[in-house]
């Protein structure tokens, strides 16, 4: 098991207005996993995945990372741990614009000292596989933003993560890059065994997932695994449930 939650509870606010967004979530993440967080907005998919990557902190519960208590490292010590184990994908690229595609890919190795050859042949690897290795020099405004987020999802794996988080990674993708995006991540991750927890509510992109995690208010709702079926049966099913659980609020 590469990540295991217990008893997560987020809240916001001060005493009398406050909001408890997460209200016990108890979940395990095996190494290797593709998982998708989904459910309304409101029902605190973000806010799982941020307290679940250290970006925010739990007001209580545990989170173990490898066996790492995550709640307990002080904010340098969090800090670090990102840097070096963790990998992150957004909707918005965050790419830098004064840097090439290639810089921006390797930032993550620029803080550690790693011989050129070998950061060479790992940036080669990643680049080909995401097939924007021809586009090594250009700029970010000089590429299109299906090409901007692999070159994201490059970043987030050359110096192979224990887990990446993708925040709504297709969001601003049109249906065949977020396709493209989403075949290249599911190709990552079988040759890989990488580990994957993405936030999305689209049907289509959690298809390419292994398992889905839907929450409502704040919980674990349910939970659906592709096994045997074929990606289509497996849409179907992720619709149905996303169909009952529906809602419509503030997104969290």
């Amino acid at each position: 098991m590469i990540l295991e939650a217990k008893g997560i509870k987020k809240s916001y606010g001060k005493r009398q207005n406050r909001t408890e967004v997460l209200k016990g979530i108890d979940l395990n993440i095996e190494k290797g996993e593709f998982v998708s967080i989904m459910g309304a907005s409101g029902s605190g998919k973000t806010t799982l995945l941020n307290v679940l990557s250290s970006i925010d902190r739990v007001t209580s519960g545990h989170i173990f990372i490898e066996d790492e208590d995550m709640t307990i490292l002080k904010d340098k010590q969090l800090a670090e741990f990102r840097k070096n184990d963790l990998g992150f994908m957004f909707q918005e690229y965050n790419l830098l614009n004064t840097l090439t595609v290639k810089e921006n890919i390797l930032l993550p190795l620029s803080i550690r000292n790693k011989k050129k050859a070998e950061v060479e042949e790992q940036f080669k690897l990643v680049a080909k596989e995401l097939e924007i290795y021809e586009l090594k020099d250009k700029y970010p405004s000089e590429i299109s933003g299906g090409q901007q987020q692999r070159t994201s999802a490059a970043r987030a794996y050359i110096h192979q993560p224990k887990i990446i988080f993708a925040d709504e990674p297709t969001g601003a993708l049109d249906s065949k890059a977020a396709n493209n995006l989403l075949r290249k991540l599911q190709q990552l991750n079988d040759k890989s065994n990488s580990t994957i927890m993405m936030v999305t509510h689209d049907a289509t992109a959690a298809s390419y997932s292994t398992r889905v995690i839907f929450l409502k208010d704040g919980l674990i709702y349910s939970t659906l695994r592709k096994g045997e079926r074929s990606q289509e049966d497996y849409y179907k099913e992720i619709m149905n449930t996303q169909s009952v659980l529906g809602g419509v609020g503030v997104e969290s």
